[in-house]
C-alpha cells in the first residue's frame, strides 16, 4: 500500500464526520446510530440524504452546500476515495455532511424504517454479469425501502446504458412512479443545477463524448420487486 494511501486512511481516523464501524459490529447487528443519525450527528430534524457508492464524496458535498437545511450522508467501502470529500466537508466547514465507510450490502444495519428521506446513487459499477449486485436491483431497492419514507424518491446517474435501461425497465413493471428519466441529460430540457453538478468520474465521461442517463422514481414501502426480464 503507498505511503498516500496510508496517511489518507490515518487522516480518516481523526475525521470528525467519518464514521468507520469495525464490520463484525454491525453485520447482522443494529449500529448504534440507527434511528438516531439526526439527533445524535446532525442536531436537528432535517431531511436526511444518503448518496450510495458515493466515491470521491463531491455528490454528497455539492448537495449539502446547495441544501444546508437538509443532511447528507456519503456512504462507500474505498476510505481513500473518500478522504477527499470529507476533507474538503472539513475545510468548508459543512456542519451537515458526514460519511460512512461500510458495505451498502449491510446498509440496514445503520438505517431505521422511515429514517430516510432520499437516496442519490451517482455512477455505481453497472455490474453487467452479475444483476444480484446492482445498486438498483431487487435486493438492494427492497433493503432501501425498509428505511426510505413509504414513496421516498430514487435518484440514479449513470453513463451506462444498460443499467439505465434495467433500472427503467424494472420501475415500470413494478408500477412505481418515474418523476423523470432522461438518457442524454445534458441535451435534454432539465436546467437543474442539482442535476448539473458533476464528479470526477463524470467529467472524464464527458470529455469522451458520453451521454448522461438521469432516471428518478418513488419507492413504496417494502414491495415485492420483481426483477425485469430484459435482453441486455
Amino acid at each position: 500500500m503507498s505511503k498516500k494511501k496510508l496517511q489518507r486512511f490515518a487522516d480518516m481516523e481523526t475525521f470528525s464526520n467519518v464514521i468507520q464501524p469495525d464490520f463484525n459490529s454491525v453485520f447482522e447487528n443494529d449500529f448504534h446510530l440507527k434511528g438516531h443519525w439526526k439527533n445524535m450527528q446532525f442536531g436537528n430534524d432535517h431531511p436526511l440524504v444518503l448518496e450510495l457508492g458515493c466515491g470521491k464524496g463531491e455528490y454528497t458535498v455539492e448537495l449539502a452546500k446547495r441544501f444546508p437545511r437538509k443532511n447528507f450522508i456519503g456512504i462507500d467501502i474505498k476510505g481513500s476515495r473518500m478522504w477527499r470529500g470529507a476533507r474538503t466537508a472539513i475545510e468548508q466547514n459543512l456542519m451537515n455532511v458526514r460519511f460512512l465507510r461500510t458495505h451498502i450490502e449491510i446498509i440496514n444495519s445503520f438505517f431505521d424504517r422511515n429514517e430516510v428521506d432520499e437516496i442519490w446513487i451517482t455512477f455505481p459499477d453497472p455490474q453487467i454479469k452479475k444483476r444480484r449486485k446492482r445498486l438498483t436491483s431487487p435486493r438492494f431497492l427492497m433493503n432501501y425501502s425498509r428505511f426510505l419514507k413509504n414513496n421516498g424518491v430514487v435518484h440514479l446517474k449513470t453513463d451506462n446504458d444498460t443499467l439505465f435501461r434495467y433500472t427503467l425497465e424494472l420501475a415500470k413493471i413494478n408500477s412505481f412512479i418515474i418523476k423523470c428519466q432522461t438518457q442524454d441529460l445534458y441535451q435534454s430540457d432539465l436546467k437543474d443545477e442539482i442535476l448539473e453538478i458533476k464528479t470526477f468520474y463524470e467529467r472524464q465521461f464527458l470529455d469522451q463524448g458520453m451521454r448522461i442517463n438521469y432516471l428518478c422514481f418513488e419507492l413504496p414501502h417494502e414491495k415485492d420487486i420483481q426483477e425485469p426480464d430484459i435482453e441486455e
